[in-house]
């Protein structure tokens, strides 16, 4: 009995021991002044996330928080002995309400604090090639036969007969393969795999761009159909870029990382 009453003194003398060692290197990490500054600019730092907003059957994401890890920042600037902002390291804050807990939902914009739209072309051809030529991103709907594997744009599961082998075949490239756009047909099987729902709330066909360039706004999904000509989405390019916003694809007009820093 002796000899436990010994050992377990030993035990909780190093436990004290190591508690007490990691209690004074705190205070003293927190009087560097590395550290202190750190603090200080994580104040101004530190962003709240947006909610994703959610109406009926619809749903809008929301953008993550972003908070600094002063710990990790301040392990990392150590080594370099000086403060820099461009090494703070960030984590990110889900929302509350996320697109993530909501993939029931039917996605109709992006969020329109990201100042961007989405263009998603249905076929290759041109319109693709000038995409390309002035490295505008976009999404384009692929099939097994219209994959390629060093496509310029990204590319979207349209292949409802093969889903399964042209998820694969993103996968290879590492591509998004949980999106889905939605119609009359795919919708019941895409809810089956758990994709991403996602409806466009703008239609640019080869007769309606006097009337949908000046409905055009931040978050719109705009699905470029078959048959437009290269010279309504130059139109369309240009009112885009008039209004402040930034073309993008649908994955990241979507995703609800907070790519801010």
């Amino acid at each position: 009995m002796k000899d436990f009453y010994k050992y377990f003194g030993i035990v909780a003398i190093m436990l004290f021991s190591f508690y007490y060692t990691e209690k004074i290197a705190l205070m003293m990490r927190k009087k560097d002044p590395i550290y202190e500054t750190i603090n200080v600019f994580a104040e101004d730092s530190n962003t709240k996330s947006i909610n994703a907003t959610i109406k009926n059957n619809t749903i809008i994401p929301g953008i993550n928080g972003l908070t600094v890890n002063i710990d990790k920042s301040f392990q990392k600037m150590k080594s370099f002995g000086a403060f820099n902002k461009y090494y703070l390291i960030f984590e990110q804050i889900k929302p509350e309400i996320s697109l993530e807990d909501n993939k029931d939902k039917i996605i109709t914009k992006g969020n329109s604090k990201k100042k961007s739209v989405a263009l998603i072309l249905e076929e290759t051809g041109e319109i693709s090639e000038y995409l390309k030529k002035i490295e505008v991103n976009a999404s384009i709907l692929i099939t097994t036969e219209s994959f390629q594997r060093d496509s310029f744009l990204e590319q979207i599961n349209n292949d409802s007969k093969k889903e399964k082998e042209v998820d694969s075949l993103l996968d290879s490239i590492k591509q998004n393969k949980k999106i889905c756009i939605i119609n009359n047909y795919n919708e019941n099987q895409c809810r089956k795999n758990n994709k991403y729902l996602v409806k466009p709330s703008l239609d640019l066909t080869n007769y309606n761009i006097a009337s949908i360039k000046g409905k055009i706004e931040s978050g719109d999904i705009i699905l470029i159909k078959k048959g437009v000509t290269l010279n309504d989405v130059k139109i369309l390019l240009q009112q885009i870029y008039y209004k402040g916003l930034e073309p993008t694809n649908l994955s990241s007009l979507i995703l609800e990382e907070n790519k801010s820093f």
